[in-house]
């Protein structure tokens, strides 16, 4: 009788494993990511590469990254999130393997340019946010920003010894930490990612259990390369789209193709160690996670294009100052720069995707967001090599940062053109409890 009584156990959701795994993967997909800025300069001393012929496999690799989200993200409709992200993150370890016994420019343009940008594209913030729509209707925003902090925690896990390894042992021994991590991942993944709600024989977190969630596309639908095609095809009309294109752009330059790439060398001009700017660029993540985490939590609350007019707007004007506040040491103005950029760095992720949403359906949110990535790391791809050319034509980079802050005060202007559509049920959806 006692235990007729006894309240029932509650479980944990299904949606916060799948989260777990996809927090796990896009830290791995992040490490090698970030260890570039890092390798640079070994990989020249051991090879004798000029920094355009690094900058330029960086290049290659951020912009395969970008273009790859939208074809990863229509593979993922088509033969779901399982297969999909376990075959990227072994294309990951293959590529990151395969470095250590490079001898080649070539090769590394071939590996860490097109393999590395290839797995780690299928593996970027587009789904992070294809499971944050298909799994959360209450918190949506939230895990957004949770996800896309992922990526400031790959880099503070795994830059500063990166770091260390490259200065120590040596590069090869950052890259094959880099491959172990990725391969120990796999079945991680096919234990604990799920395709879909539905497929797990469940609803997604704060959906009403009486609406049956859809099925994902079946495998028998459009090949992923035309539903991207055709998906692009119908948003290109969109004023609101090439909005978020062109802004995305400019984050993605601002962000990966410039401070990602190339603050290290860039302090490392000034006379700071490399191991300390590595420091700093990991320190970064640590206040991107705190930021990304509250833009997500304000994305459910705030009018997102207010947001991101102010992260712009800001990540602009700091950028106007940083040749100023490089040294050969730490200073409290450089400090400040780290803490206030960190809150910054992917916070116009949240804001952005919720845009995806409202204004082209939950349905192909997740394709038209892998377009509007592609930019972002088109426009990184673009930086790290105009960065790479302005610092070795002039033997700074004063122009590249000047370039990035006016870039990106025009994008705080833009964000305002876009128009407001998101119903108010939307919002309270977000917000109200889960169903019991």
């Amino acid at each position: 009788m006692t235990e007729d009584l006894a309240p029932p156990r509650r479980r944990v959701h299904r949606a916060w494993w799948v989260a777990a795994a996809t927090m796990a993967t896009l830290v791995a997909a992040a490490a090698f990511r970030s260890s570039t800025g890092a390798l640079i300069e070994p990989l020249e001393r051991e090879f004798g590469w000029s920094r355009a012929t690094t900058s330029g496999a960086v290049s290659l690799n951020l912009i395969v990254y970008g273009l790859a989200a939208p074809f990863a993200a229509a593979l993922m409709e088509r033969f779901g999130l399982r297969r999909v992200v376990a075959a990227a993150l072994a294309l990951v370890a293959l590529g990151s393997g395969l470095t250590l016994v490079m001898t080649a420019a070539w090769q590394l343009w071939l590996l860490w340019g097109l393999a590395v940008g290839v797995g780690t594209g299928a593996l970027a913030l587009v789904f992070g946010a294809i499971v944050a729509n298909r799994w959360f209707v209450r918190h949506r925003g939230v895990v957004v920003g949770v996800f896309s902090a992922a990526s400031s925690t790959g880099q503070l896990v795994f830059l500063p010894l990166i770091a260390h390894l490259a200065d120590g042992p040596g590069w090869r021994y950052a890259a094959g930490v880099v491959a172990g991590f990725a391969l120990l991942l796999v079945p991680i993944v096919l234990l604990l990612l799920a395709d879909s709600p539905s497929a797990a024989g469940t609803t997604a977190y704060g959906a009403d259990p009486t609406i049956a969630a859809p099925l994902p596309a079946p495998s028998g639908g459009p090949g992923a390369g035309r539903v991207a095609i055709d998906t692009l095809r119908e948003v290109s009309g969109s004023r609101v789209f090439w909005i978020l294109f062109g802004t995305f752009w400019i984050c993605g330059w601002s962000t990966n193709g410039l401070i990602g790439t190339h603050f290290i060398p860039a302090a490392h001009d000034h006379g700071m160690p490399q191991t300390t700017a590595a420091t700093l660029l990991a320190l970064i993540g640590v206040f991107d996670i705190a930021g990304t985490v509250a833009s997500g939590w304000l994305t459910d609350r705030v009018d997102s294009r207010y947001l991101l007019c102010a992260y712009y707007g800001f990540r602009g004007l700091s950028l106007l100052a940083v040749p100023w506040l490089l040294a050969d040491a730490v200073n409290p103005s450089l400090f400040v720069f780290v803490v206030f950029y960190g809150l910054d760095w992917v916070a116009t992720v949240p804001p952005t995707v919720a845009l995806c949403r409202e204004h082209f359906g939950a349905e192909r949110a997740g394709v038209v967001f892998g377009w509007v990535f592609a930019a972002h790391m088109v426009g990184a791809g673009v930086a790290a090599s105009f960065a790479g050319v302005i610092r070795q034509a002039t033997g700074e980079y004063l122009m590249a940062w000047l370039t990035a802050g006016l870039l990106c005060l025009l994008a705080a202007a833009a964000v305002l053109a876009i128009p407001t559509t998101r119903a108010p049920a939307d919002r309270e959806a977000s917000l109200s409890p889960p169903p019991q």
